[in-house]
Order: C-alpha cells, then sequence, then structure tokens
C-alpha cells in the first residue's frame, strides 16, 4: 500500500522533533502514480483512431473483447468503405454484422452501432458537432441511456471522441487500486472516477504533459500503447489531456505488469509504491 509523508510535531514535554509518517490522500497517491508513469513512459497517443466516428465504432465494439479483435472489425469497414456515418447507416444490418464478427458479440454490436447512429439523426441531425457541444453532463446521460452504453463506454466516447473532461475506469484501473490498497475493486464506477477527476483535475498543476519520455524504444516502454493518430494528437484542454494520459497509462501497467494472474510487481514501474 502507498504509505505517506514525513509529517514533524515537537514533542510538548521535552521539546524534541518527532517525525512521523502521516497517511497520503487518495489524490495525492493518485498523482505519484501519474507522475512516475508519466516520467518513464511519456505519452500514450490514445486513441489509435483517424476520425471521432471511429473513436465511437471503437468505444463500442471494445466491449468484452481485446483490441486486437476490434483493430480486426476496423479494418473490415475500413477496407469496405463504410466506417463512417454514411456507412453505418447504410449498410444492411447482416452485412454489418460480417464486417464485426471478430469483436464477438457482433449482432449485439452491430445493433448498438446503428441505434447510435439514429440518435445522432434524430437528436443533432447528424452531426457530432452538435452531439460534443451539448453540456457535458447532460450528453453524457443521454449516450447511458442509449442501448448497450455503460459508463466506460459513455466516458470513453466523450474523452475520445469529444475531447471532453470526463476520466474513464475500466477493469486495470480498478485491479491497480485494490493492488495499491487505495480502492477496492468492487468500488462504485462513479465513486472511482470521482477520484481520479478530484486528483487530476484543475486542483493539480503540473508540467508533465510536455516532459519527454524515457525512452523511445518500444521493447523497453510497453506503457507505449500506440503509434500517434490524428484524433491522439487531437487539441483539447489541459484536464482531458491529463485524463487520457492517465488512462493510457493505466493499460500499460495493466497489460505490461499489473496483470491478473502472476502480477510482474518487480519490475513495475509502480513497485516501489508497495509495501
Amino acid at each position: 500500500m502507498t504509505t505517506s509523508t514525513a509529517d514533524a510535531t515537537r514533542n510538548p514535554i521535552c521539546g524534541t522533533i518527532v517525525r512521523t509518517k502521516m497517511p497520503k490522500s487518495k489524490e495525492r497517491q493518485i498523482r505519484d502514480l501519474y507522475e512516475t508513469l508519466f516520467q518513464v513512459w511519456g505519452p500514450q497517443h490514445w486513441w489509435p483512431a483517424n476520425t471521432r466516428f471511429e473513436v465511437i465504432v471503437g468505444a463500442y465494439l471494445t466491449q468484452n473483447t481485446a483490441w486486437t479483435n476490434v483493430e480486426r472489425a476496423l479494418r473490415n469497414l475500413r477496407s469496405a468503405g463504410v466506417l463512417s456515418l454514411e456507412g453505418i447507416r447504410r449498410t444492411p444490418i447482416e452485412q454489418l454484422e460480417g464486417f464485426v464478427r471478430s469483436a464477438g458479440y457482433f449482432r449485439q454490436k452491430a445493433q448498438r452501432l446503428k441505434t447510435f447512429v439514429a440518435y445522432l439523426d434524430l437528436q443533432y441531425g447528424g452531426s457530432l458537432d452538435r452531439m460534443f457541444a451539448r453540456p457535458t453532463q447532460e450528453l453524457r446521460a443521454e449516450l447511458l441511456a442509449l442501448n448497450g452504453v455503460g459508463p466506460e463506454t459513455a466516458d470513453s466516447i466523450l474523452l475520445y471522441g469529444g475531447g471532453l473532461p470526463v476520466f474513464v475506469v475500466d477493469t486495470y484501473t480498478r485491479r491497480i487500486l485494490q493492488r495499491h490498497g487505495i480502492l477496492p475493486a468492487n468500488a462504485a464506477y462513479e465513486n472511482i472516477r470521482s477520484l481520479f477527476e478530484r486528483a487530476l483535475g484543475p486542483a493539480f498543476s503540473n508540467v508533465l504533459n510536455a516532459a519527454p519520455p524515457a525512452t523511445t524504444d518500444s521493447k523497453q516502454n510497453p506503457g507505449a500503447a500506440h503509434s500517434p493518430s490524428r484524433m491522439s494528437l487531437a487539441k483539447r484542454t489541459e484536464i482531458a489531456q491529463r485524463y487520457n494520459e492517465m488512462h493510457g497509462l493505466i493499460v500499460g501497467v495493466g497489460k505490461s505488469y499489473c496483470l491478473k494472474s502472476k502480477p510482474r510487481c518487480e519490475v513495475c514501474p509502480l513497485g516501489k509504491f508497495l509495501s
């Protein structure tokens, strides 16, 4: 568990200085994790996509499957020339199911993509600009009301598609928080999201987003998830960028070190915080 910072008090009897360990706040622990990972790995270049709509499609397809399966489905859609609003709109459902089969639950996911396009057409005239211009919490509530959209999917769309300051919580996040004694893995999604947004939000000022990674060698730098893409390089606020980086950094730890079984704590950049 992450421990503490040193504090000093004067013994009222003998007058000597007594140094004690004061527990760190959960927010401070989150900041320590972020600062450590960013200094080691630098920018993570999430999300790997060329357009906002591609981010949205990926957010739907990645539910309950590995990203490698999503990439195959995206290649199928791209090769067929239908990785666009118009493409999904005009593609018959049976054909769309075939394109996304590799992502699993392909019938559900194909229908959910159709549902999203219908929602966008009805509410915003098919305009992502108009949709993302909505107040963030109101838009989040609308997305959560759509069939098949849970908090992680909604927040991925908001953060990576819209560049809006919402933190994304996934399985890796829960696992790392539990193993570092910050929050239990079964903590409520909103409690975890709120913790990260307090820790890395407006109250946290740093210059790490301008810092270079310690290495650019992918074999030595397993935290770096993707090469730069048009969406990963898109302009966003400092806070949204920080949430973006932290989620990518957490995925790097989860995939390479904080494994479900046989975690590699002894070589993990965050190992120093364990006791």
